[in-house]
């Protein structure tokens, strides 16, 4: 297949992907896709690569990593002007929700079949504005989730373990120990004209349904409505905890009295003390963020 390129992290997996590439990429060519590999270095440089290869004529860039690494290859595609390649995924992480929402297959196999005949599905994105480490503006795009408050320090936490046990493992055991020692926090949220403030413990902002390795937080989302699905978590209880996880695994949370859902086209958060966000299962900083839609942003290869 002409104009293919792989932006491949060879961190994913827990390390494994950069064992495992040669034969991934001898697999994926038997099956009919094959390309040129460009394999990242450091946090980031899958962003240059993607936006390199869309600049250089690439028509597909497939990414291969979790979360994070569609994420960066998104961040690139979406830094280009004009019309951008199409984008496929070969899961290759432990969270998987963004490929979760698009039933894409999580066996090499099947991935490499959609990335070869799928639908291209257009989708949305989102842009975020926020506060970096470094305590500059910055900008970015998310296309699965992103979010103010606790989740920020539950997708640090996990990142941070080996994930040995799996996405949905390590999620959760990490969820359970931040909540552990997080408070709600004074927050102002506004959904376009809708206004919010209170104790919160989380202000999330999808776009699509899933995130935490599983977790069918926003259940009611879909990627190309023109909308960010908000759900605003109050002040719960270890109790409310305790009964509500698993049916966030099965989507089937709302309506809960503690929580909100809204949707709308830009969101803003601030808070008194600065919370930090999370972008598809990253942590580039904190509070105050904005976070806006971006209409019809990218074409992914979807199951046909």
């Amino acid at each position: 297949m002409e104009d293919v390129v792989f932006v491949v992290n060879p961190a994913s997996a827990n390390g494994s992907t950069r064992r495992r590439w040669p034969e991934i990429a001898h697999r994926a060519a038997e099956l009919g896709l094959s390309g040129e590999s460009l394999l990242s270095e450091r946090r980031g440089h899958a962003a240059e690569l993607a936006r390199r290869a869309a600049e250089d004529g690439a028509r597909l860039v497939v990414a291969v990593g979790g979360d994070g690494t569609v994420n960066e290859v998104a961040n690139g595609l979406l830094a280009v002007e004009g019309e951008r390649p199409e984008l496929a995924v070969i899961p290759r992480g432990t969270g998987t929700d963004f490929v979760r929402h698009f039933r894409i297959p999580t066996k090499l196999e099947g991935a490499v079949r959609v990335a070869l005949s799928g639908t291209a599905r257009t989708i949305d994105a989102g842009r975020i504005g926020y506060r970096s480490w470094a305590g500059e503006d910055a900008e970015a795009f998310f296309v699965n989730s992103a979010s103010a408050g606790m989740s920020g320090a539950v997708a640090q936490r996990a990142n941070s373990s080996s994930k040995a046990l799996g996405g949905k493992a390590s999620f959760l055991y990490a969820t359970l120990a931040v909540f552990a020692c997080w408070h709600a926090s004074e927050m102002e949220v506004e959904v376009d004209e809708e206004r919010r403030s209170g104790l919160l413990y989380d202000a999330i902002v999808a776009n699509c349904r899933y995130l935490g390795g599983g977790m069918a937080m926003t259940p009611d989302a879909e990627p190309d409505d023109g909308l960010l699905d908000v759900l605003l978590i109050g002040d719960i209880t270890r109790l409310d905890l305790a009964l509500t996880l698993p049916k966030v695994y099965r989507g089937t949370h709302l309506p809960h009295p503690k929580a909100e859902a809204l949707r709308g086209r830009r969101v803003a958060v601030r808070a008194a003390t600065p919370l930090p966000v999370e972008l598809d299962g990253e942590q580039p900083g904190t509070t105050p963020a904005t976070f806006e839609i971006v209409p019809t942003a990218l074409r992914l290869r979807v199951p046909a």
